[in-house]
């Protein structure tokens, strides 16, 4: 007999033996790594520098983090990664490929952009003769209570926005990477607290912004709940987290299927709900119908920084992974979520054009215009086709940067209460300040769709990638819908240009050299994209192939 002291030695040896080190690709997954980086940095920060120097420590690192990781993308793509040396990096759990590295950098771009609006520190008046942003000084605080007044007169700022930011940019970064579901959820959590947490940081108006918060956390927290239990049984049918092991699986692989959990291997009720509860996961982040129900009440409440960065940076890193989960993970059920989808792009295009002719407040207006552009993106993922993926990764590329100018202009137009997002207020705006008002009506008609804007190229490419595709009726009901919702856009036009200004209207603040950097690239992005587009399209073009294995 073997005593059990003499025999440890030896299994201990045997496992060592089975067990490998896991290889991780450092330089592939360098971006995302440098973001997480500084913003694990920036709560030290917040943990250990002096208050005094906290903003500028914040934002020049947030800065130098973001930049850097933008260099890594560009980098990894000039070295290959994003066309012959596509891997899949982290033993399997993050595919490094074109359409990775193009929405990496769309998002670094969105990131560092917003982190500008976020900065701005010269639209809300001077309290107690010093600068604030647009962020409650202490979050903790009841909404007017001696304590937050008490915050406010001795000038605290709430400088953990900046690493809450970097937290939700390196979760995004990689949420359309990911290929592994539990990855993928992973991902959806590490953006979505975050920005939970800034929707609810608004200096004025803390109720409406806490209740945007709570609105959005909760069914936030259905959507992942729905999302994980369709990864527990999409598990239960494959046998695996693993993308291309799912997809395998789903073809009818002889290798997979032996991988697999033999007792569900033939039950395909887990492979349709599993995967239609993904995709409701995904759409809720997206703001398609009817998953849309947040998407206005949230806009209208957050903090108008906070609601540009979620309205174009969340879209890019969620449209990012719906396109991996449907043409790598589910191809083989083409013939059944195609025509879910079909439904989803045409309620969207449709109630989102329809429901924002009502609208009387701007934020809600560009919130119900954003739904009915998720509905559009949804056009170019149905092509089901490489054209298909490069339209949604230009049409993304340009809809984040009119979105993020359109409420970047939303921020300078003020009064007494704070932002005038009233529409009446915008009356005769183009008279009192026609620079902006012109750059404000540059960003309505791309979101119109207007020859020589992005918006018209973006839409032009994923019309036609649906259009060949053979997906014609989709096609017609979007130009439709492009026309009722040219409507609103124009008719916000007029109302800036051709009324009367109220005597008691908004007026214009001078901002700081940031909030103007950001204008003034959504604007020169939005014509670049409009008039010269070829260069990034064949960009687009070069970066539509997926890494499967």
């Amino acid at each position: 007999m073997i005593h059990p002291y003499t025999a440890a030695p030896a299994l201990l040896t045997q496992a060592q033996e089975r067990l490998e080190a896991p290889q991780i690709e450092w330089v592939a997954l360098s971006p995302t790594l440098i973001v997480l980086g500084a913003a694990a940095i920036g709560i030290l920060v917040e943990a250990f520098a002096p208050q005094r120097g906290r903003y500028l420590t914040q934002l020049l690192l947030s800065v130098l983090g973001i930049a850097a990781a933008f260099a890594a993308v560009v980098g990894l793509a000039a070295s290959g990664y994003a066309t012959t040396r596509a891997e899949i990096a982290g033993m399997g759990s993050i595919a490094v490929d074109g359409p990775t590295l193009f929405l990496q950098g769309v998002l670094l771009l969105v990131g560092l952009v917003s982190l500008f609006l976020f900065a701005e520190r010269r639209l809300e008046p001077a309290e107690h003769g010093r600068a604030v942003d647009s962020f409650t000084a202490q979050a903790a605080a009841v909404p007017g209570g001696p304590a937050e007044r008490e915050a406010v007169k001795a000038g605290r700022t709430t400088t953990e926005i900046f690493p809450l930011l970097l937290f939700a940019l390196g979760g995004m970064l990689i949420f359309p990477a990911a290929n592994d579901l539990l990855v993928l959820f992973i991902a959806l959590e590490v953006f979505s607290l975050p920005l939970y947490l800034l929707c609810a940081l608004a200096r004025r108006r803390r109720l409406l912004s806490q209740e945007a918060a709570v609105k959005y956390f909760l069914l936030g927290a259905f959507a992942s709940a729905f999302l994980l239990f369709g990864i527990a049984l999409l598990y239960g049918y494959a046998g695996t987290l693993d993308y291309a092991g799912i997809a395998d699986v789903v073809a009818g692989s002889p290798a997979a299927l032996d991988a697999g959990l033999a007792s569900t291997m033939g039950n395909d009720v887990y492979l349709l709900i599993g995967g239609a509860l993904l995709m409701m996961g995904l759409l809720f982040k997206v703001g398609a119908v009817p998953f849309h129900m947040w998407t206005p009440d949230v806009y209208q409440g957050a903090p108008t920084p906070v609601t540009g960065f979620m309205a174009a940076a969340t879209k890019v890193a969620a449209f990012g992974a719906l396109l991996r989960l449907l043409y790598v993970v589910l191809p083989g059920m083409r013939w059944d979520w195609e025509p879910v989808l079909w439904g989803v792009a045409i309620a969207s295009m449709v109630a989102g054009a329809v429901i924002a002719i009502t609208q009387t407040d701007v934020k809600r207006l560009l919130a119900y215009s954003s739904i009915a552009h998720a509905g559009f993106i949804l056009t170019g993922v149905l092509a089901v086709s490489e054209d298909g993926v490069s339209s949604v990764l230009f049409y993304l590329a340009a809809y984040s940067f009119v979105t993020l100018g359109a409420f970047a202009v939303v921020t300078l137009v003020r009064d007494a209460g704070g932002e005038a997002t009233h529409l009446s207020k915008w009356a005769g705006l183009g008279r009192r300040s026609p620079l902006l008002a012109g750059v404000f009506s540059l960003f309505l008609l791309a979101f119109a769709g207007i020859p020589l804007t992005s918006g018209f190229t973006g839409k032009f490419a994923v019309f036609r990638a649906a259009a060949e595709s053979g997906a014609i009726g989709l096609v017609i009901v979007g130009v439709l819908a492009s026309a009722v919702a040219a409507f609103f856009y124009i008719r916000v036009i007029v109302l800036m240009f051709f009324s009367d200004p109220q005597e008691s209207g908004p007026s214009v603040v001078i901002p700081s050299p940031m909030t103007t950097s950001v204008v003034g690239l959504a604007a020169v992005v939005t014509l670049v994209l409009g008039i010269a587009p070829q260069y990034f399209l064949d960009l687009a073009q070069q970066a539509a192939v997926f890494a499967f294995r």
